[in-house]
């Protein structure tokens, strides 16, 4: 933080959170100031840093956006991209056994992941609940999924089961936290940060659950860890995908991309695919498989 001789200050820091037009920013020293981004700088997002420059007679400004690593963009209902949150090292993909399990929509969150070029970790919440609502075929995604190397861990919120070891996996990362409205993202964020009370409502008889977290706010956990708190997301798939990105998003694929006859290959109806006859030699899941097929008819 420096001060020039009109008595300006000037620092960098990091976006916490965005509240309409302005944003909170953590500076260097640890404390918050609130600032307002430029008017080509409206697309700052929940982990982005930034360099701001003070007002004396009014709030602090914006100045410069640092280059992001990744960023997490959803298409608003007019058609633009919304920047979700900014520099994100590994997404946190929490399910439930209540609301049931949808493993299409875990999918995309990994494809997504997959082209962010950030780490995940599954969690299945509400583990008390596994005995009566866990399905052989759910075990058997939970098991496709670490076979091709994505950390599983069982948890339960309320009773802080298996929240020890997810602290473990979150250190010196950015994270956040991605799954369907009722799952206990919330819950879990409560768990990882008591203080910051993160409201969390029941889920409805349906099993389907209400929006709780309003706007995505990032929390400072020490040893350079983060965490992000995202609104719920009852449907989501990257922006601009296309047949080559969607591929892309499967790890377990690529081995086998350099083996089709067509370089084009969509992996669907084309000869010589390597891809469909690794599915039909058990190289590849059968079901991981067919979703993929389900997203790129989806395209």
């Amino acid at each position: 933080m420096s001060t020039d001789t009109h008595n300006t200050v000037k620092g960098t820091g990091r976006v916490i959170t965005r509240f309409g037009a302005q944003v909170l920013v953590r500076c260097e020293d640890n404390t918050d100031i609130r600032c307002t981004p430029k008017r080509k700088l409206e697309n700052v997002a929940c982990g982005d840093w930034v360099d701001w420059q003070s007002n004396p007679t009014g709030t602090a400004r914006i100045d410069n956006i640092h280059q992001r690593k990744n960023a997490i963009t959803r298409t608003t209902y007019r058609g633009k991209p919304r920047t979700i949150a900014a520099n994100v090292d590994q997404l946190i993909i929490v399910s439930a056994w209540l609301p049931e399990p949808f493993w299409d929509l875990v999918d995309r969150y990994i494809i997504a992941a997959e082209l962010l070029n950030a780490e995940v970790v599954i969690v299945i919440n509400k583990h008390d609940l596994a005995e009566q609502y866990a399905k052989t075929s759910d075990w058997e995604a939970l098991s496709e999924y670490e076979n091709i190397d994505y950390p599983v861990l069982h948890v339960n919120a309320n009773s802080g089961e298996g929240i020890a070891q997810l602290k473990e996996l979150i250190k010196g990362k950015t994270n956040i936290l991605l799954g369907r409205s009722g799952v206990g993202k919330s819950s879990i964020a409560n768990q990882i940060i008591p203080k910051a009370h993160i409201l969390t409502a029941e889920i409805s008889d349906s099993g389907e659950g209400r929006h709780t977290t309003t706007t995505a706010d990032l929390y400072e956990l020490g040893d350079d860890s983060y965490l992000i708190d995202s609104p719920g997301v009852r449907d989501y798939m990257p922006d601009n995908l296309d047949p080559v990105k969607l591929a892309n998003g499967y790890r377990e694929f690529r081995p086998y991309f350099n083996n089709c006859k067509f370089s084009n290959c969509t992996h669907n109806h084309e000869p010589q695919c390597a891809i469909r006859q690794s599915v039909e030699d058990g190289n590849i899941s059968k079901s991981r498989y067919q979703r993929y097929l389900s997203a790129l008819a989806n395209l």
